[in-house]
């Protein structure tokens, strides 16, 4: 099965790839690999998910926005890779989440972002989950990854 009609079986529908407000491209293809730039939980140009995890901000809300996130990178990496058939694996995601003192369940929250990835690839990945002070935009979660291409 394609990744495109396992993205149908999941009724799942990749986001438009949001345009950088900085300096850097989306996503980057080499060497057999896509490098997914840091995504926010975009959805539809807006940060819905914004403030410290733990404090203003669930572990429920912000493993939803992890796995925003993750389908928003998925979206850049389908986008560099011309398709998402393009793409073999996800082999590394890091997750920064915007952590109040005392909150420690970072691995929770990016598990919201590792098990859209399971579900569509089928397999597990490398991850980091770090705790961070403070994202861009104030958002609550941030995550990148690295894809392997299917033909490189």
């Amino acid at each position: 099965m394609s990744l495109t009609q396992r993205l149908v079986q999941l009724g799942i529908e990749l986001p438009q790839v949001t345009v950088p407000v900085a300096n850097y491209a989306p996503a980057v293809v080499t060497g057999g690999y896509v490098y997914v730039s840091g995504q926010l939980p975009l959805v539809d140009g807006e940060l819905g998910t914004i403030g410290q995890v733990g404090a203003e901000v669930s572990l429920e809300e912000a493993a939803k926005a992890a796995r925003i996130c993750a389908l928003n990178g998925l979206a850049a990496a389908a986008q560099a890779a011309g398709g998402v058939d393009n793409l073999a694996r996800a082999v590394k995601v890091t997750g920064f989440v915007s952590s109040a003192p005392g909150f420690f369940s970072q691995p929770q929250v990016i598990n919201g972002a590792s098990d859209l990835l399971g579900e569509i690839f089928g397999n597990a990945h490398a991850r980091a989950a770090v705790g961070v002070s403070a994202l861009p935009m104030n958002a609550a979660v941030e995550v990148e990854a690295v894809y392997e291409l299917a033909n490189p």
